[in-house]
């Protein structure tokens, strides 16, 4: 994504390096919703012990720090009484609205809280897990098995010819927007090898001269999204009707509704608008 790195102001950890006397940034999750305040600005909980404002948490994990404080995510009971003056929110709905980096910080710790949720217990013997000392990662007592924070690679690409772009209307998109193809790396391929199977897959069409554009954490819920620019080879368009229901060559004058500024999609459709505005100068 074309934004500064987070890493100029986030420095990340699993372990505090002291005990927290500090003002904490608290990324506080009910199911899929997130804490935020709801008066003047909305902004996360910024206290030194999130007990002060009577949540209390089922499990809490470190993040590291932002600006020199502490970063948590925390799971609360899906059943705690309402607060004052706070709020849980969708966190897709929270951007634009909150800093960008506190929105990025809240992704990861979306995925923290929900890998960390699914596994409590070894996927192989079925023993309670343990946190791993200085790792992401949990542990089986047991067996000794280790479970690593959970990423999901997908590969998401534009598909040009004549200066038009392939955009496909998905089985669970609003009416009249359409994106650019996306779907899930599978074991034993490369990403370019996914790239060909989705794009043949979904709408039935062989593609070349695939490159890489950028990638996206995608928190939704453990994605990283890596993007492409792809070139049509051959073929006629035949959507699959699983998860494409319509797919069409747009012109740069004759788009569709985008999807939202938040994604690495129209990151990459923003892009071939661009090109294709560059090119009629």
């Amino acid at each position: 994504m074309s934004r500064e790195s987070i890493y100029k102001r986030y420095i990340p950890a699993v372990m505090p390096e002291q005990e927290n006397d500090d003002y904490a940034y608290w990324f506080v999750f009910n199911q899929n919703k997130m804490l935020i305040t709801n008066n003047s600005k909305i902004k996360i909980p910024y206290v030194k012990d999130i007990k002060e404002l009577n949540v209390f948490p089922i499990r809490t994990q470190y993040l590291g720090t932002l600006d020199g404080h502490p970063c948590y995510s925390v799971e609360v009971n899906s059943e705690m009484n309402k607060l004052e003056e706070m709020d849980f929110r969708d966190l897709r709905l929270l951007y634009n609205i909150l800093d960008e980096d506190i929105f990025l910080l809240a992704g990861k710790a979306f995925q923290t809280v929900n890998w960390d949720q699914t596994h409590q217990y070894c996927g192989r013997c079925g023993i309670q897990t343990e946190a791993l000392q200085g790792e992401n990662a949990k542990i089986c007592p047991e067996c000794g098995f280790i479970s690593y924070t959970r990423i999901s690679p997908a590969i998401i690409t534009a598909i040009l010819k004549d200066d038009k772009i392939l955009m496909a209307h998905g089985k669970d998109f609003p009416e009249n927007r359409y994106s650019i193809i996306a779907g899930f790396v599978e074991p034993g391929e490369t990403l370019e090898e996914c790239v060909k199977r989705e794009v043949m897959e979904e709408v039935g069409i062989k593609v070349k001269n695939i490159r890489y554009f950028g990638s996206q954490p995608w928190p939704f819920p453990h994605s990283l999204m890596i993007g492409f620019i792809s070139e049509y080879e051959s073929g006629e368009i035949c959507v699959d009707n699983y998860e494409i229901t319509d797919a069409k060559w747009f012109d740069v004058d004759n788009l569709p509704e985008l999807p939202s500024k938040m994604s690495i999609s129209r990151e990459i459709i923003d892009w071939y608008i661009k090109s294709m505005k560059e090119k009629e100068i």
